[in-house]
């Protein structure tokens, strides 16, 4: 089990069953903006060509502002892969 997705495994009571739900539903929203925002970035979203660009950070504040909007899209619904994600840890979870 990895450190950022901290699921148990069995729940003792309907308590503990809902608190892997959020977890589990919390984790599946971070993989989908996580998904968005290195679509976004591969689109080219936050690239910019002008007489101010090249400098050293500018890759790190287009990232943020990527990641930024991914979270929005996914706030807002996003392309439904948070639902499979969810799903699919739910069903992992739900046959051990």
């Amino acid at each position: 089990m990895t450190d950022f997705l901290p699921i148990p495994a069995k729940a003792a009571s309907n308590h503990a069953s809902q608190t892997r739900e959020t977890l589990a539903r919390d984790a599946a929203n971070r993989l989908e903006v996580t998904f968005l925002a290195e679509m976004l970035k591969s689109a080219g979203f936050g690239e910019q060509e002008n007489s101010f660009t090249g400098s050293a950070g500018e890759d790190h504040f287009a990232s943020f502002h990527r990641e930024a909007v991914a979270e929005r899209m996914v706030a807002r619904g996003g392309i439904g892969l948070s639902e499979h994600f969810f799903r699919a840890m739910m069903e992992r979870y739900d046959d051990a």
